[in-house]
């Protein structure tokens, strides 16, 4: 039998049971996404027949008609505010991963009006990176009408969403405190402020940092920038090209550190020998950089909000070793993170004879 793009008909599941020589029951389990074999009753082999059956014929499901079914539409949503961060690449590439095994799909929305888009579109899940002050409440009115939520935030308590909660503050001073052990002229490179001035905890650890070492801060060391990439690099190349440039820079996020790098690598200085950069996310292109970036961060963050996420949208009990706020698996969790440090070859550690004053 040809294909509906050669025939005109569109293929349906009766066609591809009868092509397989099964039952349209057997179709719908083996076409259905929640497993990537037969599964219970239905062979290996009886499963190949039914997906051979239906990639010759260009049977495709019907998404709409599955969702109203099911009341499943097999998608998540990404909420992430900048999409070129490698925080949020990292969020995407382990979701994506954990997505493949339940046949989900992973819709990316790449700006920070989810409120108005969740409010027209379903998805399985909904996992949201920054919640304002003043979207709070619509985050509450959505989980009452039964959207599946999950949100990063350092403040709120699971109500009837989970929590991602990774407090920033400690171990970003745990970064500027390694700088300090080899360097006094340490810069700042923060996104400012919406008065454009320094702010926010992970400027607060630098500044306290500073000031615990008896280090006076510099207003020449702070680097702001419009939250951009292009805005980090262009306030790492001012810092970095200046006469008394600083010896190390604590970027408060690890996209801002890359951008570090490339303006340190662009004036020719060698990134953790004529200066150390270190950022915040432990993120994976982070790790797999060359030079290496130095970093503070949880452990497995990623891959333990993609497991959350796509267990809550697939409707799995979630099974974790993390604080649970009620006493039965399908409660909403809070996932507390702690950080570490993270030494590679950006800012490695520095001995006496290594120090860079």
């Amino acid at each position: 039998m040809a294909k509906a793009s050669s025939t005109g008909i569109r293929p349906t599941i009766r066609m591809v049971a009868e092509l397989a020589g099964v039952s349209t029951a057997t179709v719908s389990y083996v076409l259905s996404g929640r497993r990537g074999d037969g599964g219970p009753g239905v062979s290996d082999p009886t499963a190949e027949k039914v997906k051979s059956a239906a990639e010759r014929l260009g049977y495709r499901p019907n998404q709409a008609a599955r969702a109203i079914r099911t009341g499943r539409t097999n998608t998540v949503i990404l909420s992430l505010t900048m999409l070129s961060d490698p925080w949020s690449l990292s969020v995407i590439e382990a979701v994506q991963r954990a997505a493949a095994p339940f046949g989900i799909t992973p819709m990316i929305l790449g700006d920070a009006d989810w409120v108005k888009v969740l409010g027209t579109h379903n998805a399985d899940a909904v996992f949201v990176d920054a919640v304002r002050e003043d979207q709070r409440d619509a985050l509450r009115r959505l989980a009452d009408h039964g959207t599946t939520l999950v949100v990063f935030d350092e403040e709120l308590e699971a109500e009837k969403f989970d929590v991602i909660r990774s407090i920033a503050e400690p171990g970003c001073r745990m970064a500027v405190e390694h700088l300090l052990h080899g360097h006094r002229r340490i810069a700042c490179l923060s996104r400012a402020t919406p008065d454009g001035t320094a702010g926010g905890n992970r400027y607060r650890a630098y500044s306290d940092a500073l000031a615990g070492a008896g280090i006076p801060e510099r207003q020449d060391y702070l680097g702001l920038f419009d939250g951009t990439t292009a805005g980090a690099y262009a306030a790492a190349m001012r810092l970095l090209a200046m006469p008394d440039r600083p010896t190390a820079i604590y970027a408060t996020t690890d996209f801002a550190a890359v951008s570090a790098v490339n303006a340190a690598q662009r004036l020719g200085l060698v990134v953790g020998k004529d200066v150390d950069i270190i950022g915040v996310g432990n993120t994976v292109e982070g790790e797999r950089m060359t030079p290496s970036l130095s970093t503070v961060g949880p452990v497995d963050f990623f891959d333990k909000l993609a497991r959350l996420l796509l267990r809550r949208a697939s409707g799995q009990d979630v099974a974790t070793n993390e604080r649970a706020t009620g006493g039965d698996a399908g409660a909403p969790l809070v996932l507390d993170f702690p950080w570490h440090l993270f030494v590679r070859e950006s800012a490695p550690h520095r001995s006496a004879a290594t120090r860079l004053y």
